[in-house]
């Protein structure tokens, strides 16, 4: 444990995470090549990356499931070969149909991936460093978002839609073969990462895995602040850029990369944060719930078109929420046992996805709604208008606010299950400070 070979494990497999995260974003710059490629409305094209995520949040718990009776080196090498195959589809695909059997590839080969690196993140360490680590990988992982964002966009522009997906593949063929050569579940003689020896075990262990207070804090964590990131980078960003605030499409897919950049500043003070203070993880999930409303509430209320500052800002703070909705896998970690931890983190990963693809579908409907009542009424159609966006990209109050009553629900039964079990009391997040500032006022 926690040896020069579980640090090469954590490398390799970060890779792949790199690799899959590549090929799930690649979508995200091509909505504009998409639109032309296919045409159809926007809530037809959204279902490209809709189905994509629906595909990836409904495998969660049967990989989790499969993971927990076969291994995470399996899952891996099935997840990158279908994502080979769904990449390939796509590139060549002729209609949008042939298209959307390509994405639905991609998510569920992607849905393989994430939740065996964190598995291999625990059979391979131990100790406090273990939430650090799940922080670095996803850093490591959203580079993949960087590639897509500035090479992957410039191979888009210059040769077009058949080679930039093609090029994308071929990462995913280097990540394939990472895999097959030098991935291994965990180190040899580790009696705890024991398989399930039976689908009846497996499952048996994801229904206590559901049951448990701290897994359904982890799902409702990870709910909340993963979606808003993944909507915008994944789908509605690129167009938002484009059409509604005139960015040229360059910029706009540079200013996606800053997302990434987020990801890296914070994910490490998120990653000492969380190990530092493990019974605060649900307060910092939810400053940063609060931070992001914060930025969308100014964003959508500005008078005007607003400035490429206030964009950049926003970015910034819901490029927070990737590296804030690991911690939900914390809680997995933390409440579950570890021969559990495929179907606990399988349960956890829906509940970003599940308001992701749930956010991207309903955006797409507002502007379609929107801009039939425009042309309705005598006006030009202009399916991508600010004012459009502005009331579609509100939604997510609506379907983030439902998340965060449940996450306060299930913290609340979370921490009576540490009070009846373990003795240990949580105080408010108020009473703690005010203790911590009494604390120090005696020692002056």
């Amino acid at each position: 444990m926690n040896s020069r070979r579980s640090w090469l494990i954590f490398f390799l497999g970060s890779f792949a995470y790199l690799s899959a995260v590549l090929q799930r974003t690649s979508l995200g710059i091509a909505g504009v090549s998409a639109a032309e490629r296919f045409g159809g409305s926007a809530a037809l094209l959204s279902s490209l990356a809709v189905v994509q995520l629906i595909v990836y949040a409904s495998a969660q718990i049967p990989v989790g499931i499969l993971i927990d009776r076969y291994g995470p080196r399996i899952l891996m090498l099935s997840g990158t070969a279908l994502m080979v195959a769904g990449q390939l589809t796509l590139a060549f695909a002729p209609t949008i149909s042939i298209a959307v059997a390509g994405r639905i590839l991609v998510g569920a080969g992607d849905a393989m991936i994430f939740i065996s690196v964190i598995r291999l993140i625990s059979a391979w360490f131990t100790g406090r460093i273990v939430p650090q680590l799940s922080q670095y990988m996803g850093n490591i992982g959203q580079l993949g978002q960087v590639l897509s964002a500035v090479p992957l966009a410039w191979v888009l522009h210059v040769w077009g839609w058949t080679p930039a997906f093609v090029s994308a593949t071929s990462v995913a063929l280097v990540a394939l073969v990472v895999i097959a050569v030098a991935i291994r579940d965990h180190p040899e003689g580790a009696g705890d990462h024991a398989l399930a020896k039976t689908w009846a075990s497996a499952l048996t262990q994801l229904r206590h895995s559901f049951r448990r207070p701290g897994t359904q804090l982890g799902f409702w964590s990870h709910y909340v602040t993963q979606s808003s990131g993944t909507v915008f980078s994944l789908l509605w960003g690129f167009p938002f850029m484009v059409y509604a605030l005139g960015y040229e499409p360059a910029l706009a897919a540079g200013m996606l990369t800053i997302l990434v950049g987020a990801g890296l500043v914070f994910g490490p003070i998120l990653g000492l944060l969380t190990a530092r203070y493990p019974l605060r993880r649900s307060n910092i999930v939810l400053g940063i719930v609060a931070a992001m409303a914060t930025a969308w509430t100014v964003v959508l209320l500005w008078p005007g078109e607003p400035p490429l500052w206030l964009i950049a800002l926003l970015l910034v703070v819901i490029g927070i929420g990737g590296p804030g909705s690991l911690i939900g896998f914390d809680f997995a970690r933390t409440f579950n046992p570890q021969r559990a931890l495929g179907s606990a983190n399988g349960v956890v990963n829906v509940g970003g996805f599940t308001a992701s693809f749930v956010t991207m579908f309903l955006v797409g409907v507002i502007l379609d709604v929107l801009d039939g009542w425009r042309v309705a009424g005598g006006a030009e159609s202009d399916l991508y208008a600010l004012d459009s966006f502005r009331i579609a990209f509100a939604v997510q109050y609506v379907v983030i606010g439902v998340g965060v009553a449940f996450l306060i629900r299930a913290r609340r039964r979370t921490r009576s299950q540490l009070s009846r079990d373990e003795g240990i009391e949580v105080a408010p997040i108020w009473v703690a400070l005010s203790r911590t500032w009494r604390h120090h006022r005696g020692r002056e």
